[in-house]
């Protein structure tokens, strides 16, 4: 894949449709699968299950936002050169600060969340392990992106294999009764549990990200988009029906590891090892779809000079922005540091991400207002006023996701106030200086 024709700026096309699915299903199927749903089934009890079922609405108008985009205006660091380009540079710019807060949470979580998985098992040094899996990403980042995507699709394969293994060897375990009270927690519990199973689905449009390094991305980002959301939303629903059946909505709640329990339940000792396995890949996998993501919106932020100019600088060999790799890699180590707390840290991921998600939605009706042309020629072409509809509704449900958030936990939404506030301040500077220059 060497011989890939060339992108943007140094950047190799070296993604095809099946890069698309694995960047999008593997960073979506991640650790939330393994961490959120006890949180949910203790706030939401059984009726979680109506609680994923709506956080996947949001998703789908996100997806369909995501695929027009894509089709229409490919680019790597998408959620940067979007907003930047049909909104504002600002805008463009305090999206992906935010961002940089929110992927450093996320990549700390995940990797939290696999050590804790693996030391059920046998006893490791928390952090210690975590360095490693971020030097080993780290490592195979440098690399390039088609060595990424050939990783995320091995990985994708035998998460699904193992998924497939969990949910039809459980089936025979479940048990009605785990399922009754079924909404005792009330209307509250289920809404107040959405923000938390949107987390389960963040990431399906990754491969918007990489859009530089897509083959034929107006036509394989939508298409592999939408194969992402139908995938992960089947398994997903199919594991935690099991995993609710098996261990009912009280241990479910009171689990550190549920699905490890269940699995112990339905498929005896062997069960551990097979979620083992599974979290290994599913967390690994997104592990690298993450810190891809993030060294692509880093590079792109550098490009359009609101980050120093050295972020930008490509391997000639490999065709990656190696800088941004190192910079990404540094604040995962900075990131150890962070509070530990999984509520506090799906908030701190979630908030920027939705943000992110408003301000494309945001992009779109920009897009067909200022580059029209842009929305006739695309594969995946929407009608204008589809578009604004769509987007609208977009906006508002990313609002209302935010605002429910503030139930769970306000420190996340001070943490990232005074991070935004950092931006701001840089931004203005930054471009103070750049005037200056130029007036020189």
């Amino acid at each position: 894949m060497s011989d890939a024709p060339p992108a943007a700026d140094g950047l190799k096309r070296n993604v095809g449709l099946f890069g698309v699915v694995s960047l999008g299903l593997g960073t979506a199927v991640g650790v939330s699968i393994f961490s959120i749903l006890a949180p949910a089934a203790a706030v939401a009890g059984p009726a979680m299950l109506v609680s994923m079922l709506i956080a996947i609405i949001p998703m789908i108008v996100f997806a369909l936002i995501y695929s027009f985009m894509g089709a229409a205006a490919p680019a790597t660091g998408a959620s940067f050169e979007w907003p930047r380009r049909f909104v504002h540079p600002f805008a463009g710019f305090i999206i992906s600060w935010m961002r940089i807060a929110g992927s450093t949470a996320a990549l700390i979580v995940l990797t939290m969340v696999l050590v804790s998985y693996m030391s059920a098992v046998i006893a490791l040094p928390s952090k210690l392990v975590m360095f490693g899996i971020f030097a080993a990403v780290f490592l195979i980042n440098l690399a390039g992106v088609s060595f990424v995507a050939r990783s995320q699709a091995i990985m994708l394969v035998i998460l699904l294999a193992t998924c497939a293994v969990f949910v039809f060897g459980g089936a025979g375990h479940v048990e009605p009764e785990n399922f009754i009270p079924f909404a005792d927690k009330g209307l509250i519990g289920i809404f107040a549990a959405i923000p938390l199973l949107i987390s389960l689905f963040l990431g399906i449009e990754s491969a918007t990200e990489v859009g530089g390094e897509v083959r034929n991305p107006r036509r394989n980002i939508p298409l592999g988009i939408a194969i992402s959301v139908a995938l992960t939303a089947a398994v997903y629903l199919s594991v935690a029906v099991i995993a609710l059946g098996v261990l009912g909505g009280d241990a479910l709640a009171a689990s550190s590891a549920p699905l490890l329990d269940a699995a112990r339940i339905s498929l005896g000792n062997n069960g551990q090892w097979l979620i083992l396995i599974c979290a290994f890949v599913a967390i690994g996998s997104s592990i690298n779809a993450t810190f891809v993501i993030m060294t692509r919106f880093l590079y792109a932020m550098s490009r359009a000079g609101m980050l120093p100019g050295f972020l930008a600088k490509t391997n000639a060999a490999r065709g990656v922005p190696q800088n941004a790799v190192y910079l990404a890699f540094g604040l995962c180590c900075l990131g150890l540091f962070m509070p530990q707390n999984l509520v506090f840290l799906f908030l701190a991921v979630n908030i920027p991400t939705i943000l992110k998600y408003a301000a494309t939605c945001l992009s779109a009706i920009g897009l067909c207002r200022r580059e029209p042309e842009l929305r006739e020629a695309a594969s995946f072409s929407l009608p204008a006023g589809m578009v604004y509809a769509l987007a609208g509704f977009g906006i508002f449900l990313g609002a209302a996701i935010i605002l429910l958030g503030i139930s769970a936990d306000w420190r996340p939404y001070l943490l990232l106030g005074g991070w935004a506030l950092l931006g701001i301040v840089y931004y203005f500077l930054n471009l103070r200086v750049r005037n200056t220059r130029k007036g020189n």
